[in-house]
């Protein structure tokens, strides 16, 4: 086993520092005009994704040490350990098999001395097995109507997924049917998902572990009246309009769920991982079983490449180790994620809580605080869109923000000359910021000389380009795959546990002790800061009828 000295103290690590005082402010000007192969060159291709990653601030002998960083770190013990089945979890003490849930029938992962792939495939038989019955009308709501609407309940990795998968895969989803997606605990979320809907004609997808989640249950707590209203009262009614994607059997029967009805799913699952799991039903029943499938053979191609691939042409690794360059070498503080295909306009959004949620930690997994920043700050929006917003900021701020542009050879509504519009948007963006506009080429344009600085792109903004050939479900998987093994990447040299989520507990903590004191009758006995407190009292003061 690799020896677990401190990351700043690693050979590699202070290598890299002597490196970056040398290698400075070099332009990328300067390294594409000494070297005529760099854009061919710096690339890895693999499972169908094409990754161009020479416009980055790098050299060979940066990419060099940056693997010989992971390899100190011991990256390849952490990915056979995560693979084995391990326990890397190691605050929650679980293992970390989101692989298992797309790895073929037949293969064998230990838990607890327990072979967990035929409990996965079991599962998927048995959403298979639903999907079928609500996409060919066979499941009758309570009133005999068949389901024309589904609407999935859940927070976080109970949604962000779903969501964006059924963004993503909407080209190939039914159009017959009606999806929405409920996880704000406003109350207008429920209520403009529902407004215009029959409820004979409606099924809900609640998805909560525990059955406990308190924004998922106010919600479902909040459709089932909803559904009874709108069938004259029968309880019996939430049976055929409600399904369970969960572990608590007691609590979803109380419901009034049919337990059969309930998929389950593990602990060694977490929720930013789980939208190949039963967290997917929406998804499957969007776009069917055997687009499912294919999402999965997607993701396992690329866990598959992410396992056994050497690190200097390994996708995920090498999109990890340019994170790490740029946060803990330059002072990035953030990534762009900008996905030329208007299909992919939540992936930013769903990306925010893989990595951030990730590796969001200020210790190590033993504890000891980091000394070195972790997990940037992702963000974007799809295509065109962003260069008429953000992208000025990119462009001509003072910040440093690395940018992934995600585009496709073909597009899935061929119009006219649009896709051509589209990649070359792609291509000239890419360009620009790495070599932009010197005032030299500026004044040749003809500029007044007090216009000139405002004209002036420094230009050295790295960006990786990203190439698929189409978007379909199998695609969709290796995208996805392809960032979760970065953020493993980045996890395992930051020495941080990528997979626990400590940092959403103690507001979740905090509102339970508070709603009992914005909803009681009489005035309660306050004990929060002054701020806390004045600002309880003002709501209660101000929602009081007639106010």
């Amino acid at each position: 086993m690799t020896e677990m000295l401190p990351l700043t103290a690693r050979q590699s690590w202070k290598a890299l520092q002597v490196h970056r005082n040398d290698i400075g402010e070099r332009h990328l000007r300067t390294l594409f005009a000494a070297d005529a192969t760099r854009g061919e060159r710096l690339t890895a291709e693999a499972a169908g994704i094409y990754l161009d990653y020479s416009k980055n601030r790098v050299t060979d002998e940066t990419v060099s040490l940056l693997c010989r960083l992971a390899e100190e770190c011991g990256l390849r013990e952490r990915i056979d350990a995560m693979f084995r089945g391990d326990k890397i979890n190691v605050t929650e003490n679980r293992a970390v098999l989101h692989v298992a849930l797309r790895a073929p029938r037949g293969t064998s992962i230990v838990v607890d001395s327990k072979d967990v792939v035929p409990e996965v495939h079991a599962v998927l038989d048995a959403m298979t097995d639903f999907a079928n019955r609500v996409r060919s009308g066979a499941w009758k709501g309570h009133t005999g109507k068949r389901i024309r609407n589904v609407i999935n309940i859940g927070i976080g990795g109970s949604d962000l997924g779903p969501v964006m998968a059924y963004e993503a895969l909407r080209h190939y989803s039914d159009r017959a049917m009606t999806f929405r997606f409920v996880s704000n605990v406003d109350g207008t979320d429920l209520a403009e998902a529902t407004r215009d809907l029959d409820p004979a004609e409606t099924l809900f997808i609640t998805s909560s572990k525990t059955f406990t989640t308190l924004e998922t249950m106010t919600n479902a707590e909040s459709a089932r009246r909803w559904l009874l209203a709108g069938l004259g009262g029968d309880a019996k009614a939430v049976a055929k309009h409600f399904v369970a994607v969960s572990t608590n059997a007691q609590k979803v029967s109380e419901f009034g769920i049919d337990t059969a009805n309930m998929f389950g799913f593990w602990d060694w699952v977490g929720g930013r991982y789980s939208m190949d799991s039963a967290i997917g039903l929406s998804t499957m029943l969007a776009i069917g079983p055997e687009n499912f499938r294919a999402l999965l053979d997607g993701f396992h191609q690329m866990d598959e490449h992410f396992r056994t691939a050497p690190f200097e042409r390994n996708l995920p690794v090498l999109l990890g180790l340019l994170t790490i360059w740029y946060t803990d070498f330059f002072g990035a503080e953030t990534v762009a994620i900008l996905p030329y295909e208007q299909y992919l306009k939540r992936f930013p959004a769903y990306l925010q809580q893989l990595t951030m949620e990730s590796n969001g930690k200020h210790v190590t997994r033993n504890g000891i605080d980091v000394g070195y920043p972790t997990a940037p700050i992702y963000w974007g929006e799809p295509g065109t869109n962003g260069q008429h917003s953000f992208y000025q900021l990119i462009h001509q701020g003072t910040r440093l923000i690395p940018c992934d542009f995600i585009a496709f050879a073909h597009p899935l509504n061929p119009l006219g000359r649009h896709h051509d519009v589209l990649m070359a948007n792609v291509f000239a963006q890419t360009e620009a910021l790495a070599f932009g506009k010197t005032r030299e080429q500026v004044k040749a344009e003809g500029t007044p000389d007090s216009l000139a600085p405002h004209r002036v792109f420094l230009g050295n903004r790295p960006s990786n380009t990203i190439l698929a050939d189409r978007l379909t479900p199998e695609t969709l998987g290796k995208l996805v795959a392809l960032y979760e093994h970065s953020v493993f990447t980045q996890g395992a040299i930051w020495d941080i546990d990528s997979f626990d989520q400590w940092g959403v507990e103690l507001g979740k903590v905090l509102a339970q002790r508070i709603i009992p004191e914005l909803e009681s009758r009489t005035e309660p006995a306050l004990a929060h800061d002054s701020s806390t407190n004045a600002l309880i009292r003002r709501y209660r003061t101000r929602k009081e009828p007639g106010r």
